[in-house]
């Protein structure tokens, strides 16, 4: 009897001592499986290479952030922040070789960086795709705000020095699109501009391959694009076609218009439509008009239903509210740049709200961008690649050790964030 107390006293003991020992946050068989599996990135910003005296290529974003004011940086994107110096030495060996290995590299490069990030296919969000940037490693998702304002943008322009910026670039983006169709300038009416300007320029998209239009309108005015009647915006287009443009006030109803319009023509073409939904770039950014609330009547809208939204970088700082449109059946996100700019034990518990709700809706992403001189497109990807595994692993961890679900379903679950979803909603 006595030794059989001593026994039990020992595992009580050894227990209690297990007990002390804090457990890693992430389930290291788990965390291994995730890292192994090749993802699809929904929303990143690669850089083409481009060779001796070859401009440098600028259509990894139609509102480039880097003419903006100063602003405060998150830590995490500041220069010498301590991922860099891993992320270097992670693609590179070291930050020396960088040069050397894209020369060698050449068009190959962008395809090695994605080897490296562990994904399989990245949707490249650009104004237009070139060598390197090709399928069927990278799938297009092009830009449609220029489409938005036909008219003359001065007003618009005139609010601050970063929109200022912004409309410039805007207005050049839609001067292209409409050379794409044999014109100068926009026509004379409504029904022309968008039967013979909007419409072409999202069917030549799809042509091209577009899996869906990327929206920075955050940038630009709030994400709230109410229902207007066509004969409204018909006559705001006419009252000031070729004329000294509307104040922001009276311009939005035809923005309105277009907006759900383009969302219209892009559920009967089969392209989602992404949206920037985050706190953004510039101390002038609007961050309340990014909240992704403001886009309820959208995804209410039973005309839209055909259309896929996919809210980019996962509303923060709004990812409750968020979380909460995933149960509308066209309404889906991922979590690119919170990956980068977060901590994975701070993203880990907004991945697992919503991973506890609908999953079937969330998919990663990284924001891979050329932020700094120090830190482009494949240090940022890299990093984000990384943090946002480690936080899906805490996350399903946690939901693990609570009971919540079983070792398989995280699994499943993990497919589904990092790979599954999208190629379910995209038709990979």
């Amino acid at each position: 009897m006595l030794d059989v107390n001593r026994a039990t006293l020992f595992c009580a003991v050894m227990a209690l001592a297990a007990c002390g020992r804090p457990r890693p946050p992430a389930d290291a068989g788990l965390l291994d499986e995730i890292q192994r599996i090749r993802a699809i990135d929904n929303h990143a910003h690669p850089v083409r290479p481009t060779g001796p005296g070859e401009t440098p290529d600028r259509d990894f974003d139609a509102l480039p952030v880097d003419h903006m004011e100063p602003q405060s940086d998150a830590v995490n994107l500041r220069p010498g922040a301590p991922a860099i110096g891993e992320a270097w030495r992670a693609l590179y060996g070291s930050r020396e070789r960088k040069a050397g290995i894209m020369r060698e590299k050449g068009v190959e490069y962008p395809a090695w960086v994605l080897d490296r990030m562990g994904v399989e296919t990245m949707l490249a969000n650009r104004v237009t795709m070139g060598p390197g940037i090709q399928p069927p490693r990278f799938r297009w998702v092009p830009y449609a705000d220029a489409l938005l304002f036909p008219l003359d943008n001065s007003q618009l322009a005139a609010a601050n020095s970063d929109r200022q910026s912004f409309f410039a670039l805007e207005d050049a983006l839609r001067r292209r699109f409409l050379r794409a169709v044999g014109m100068e300038k926009p026509p004379a009416t409504l029904a022309e501009y968008t039967a013979r300007v909007v419409t072409p320029t999202l069917e030549r998209a799809k042509q091209g391959g577009a899996l869906a239009q990327k929206f920075e309108a955050a940038y630009l005015r709030s994400l709230s694009f109410a229902g207007v009647d066509a004969a409204e915006a018909a006559r705001i287009y006419r009252q000031y076609a070729g004329k000294p443009g509307p104040a922001a006030a009276d311009y939005k109803p035809l923005e309105d218009y277009l907006f759900r319009y383009i969302a219209g023509e892009c559920g009967r073409l089969g392209m989602a439509v992404h949206l920037h939904t985050m706190a953004g770039a510039g101390g002038y950014f609007d961050v309340a008009g990014a909240n992704p609330l403001n886009l309820e009547p959208v995804l209410n809208d039973p005309a839209l239903r055909r259309t896929n939204f996919v809210m980019i970088h996962g509303g923060w700082p709004f990812t409750r509210e968020i979380g909460a449109l995933l149960t509308k059946p066209n309404a889906y996100l991922d979590y690119s740049a919170q990956d980068l700019s977060l901590e994975p034990a701070t993203l880990a518990g907004i991945l697992r709200q919503w991973l506890e709700f609908v999953p079937e809706k969330v998919m990663f992403g990284t924001d891979a961008y050329p932020y700094l001189p120090e830190m482009g497109w494949e240090e940022s990807g890299w990093i984000a690649a990384r943090n946002g595994r480690l936080a899906l692993a805490i996350a399903l961890t946690g939901m693990l050790r609570d009971g919540e679900i079983t070792r398989q379903r995280a699994s499943q679950l993990a497919r589904l964030v990092l790979r599954d979803n999208a190629r379910k909603l995209y038709g990979l």
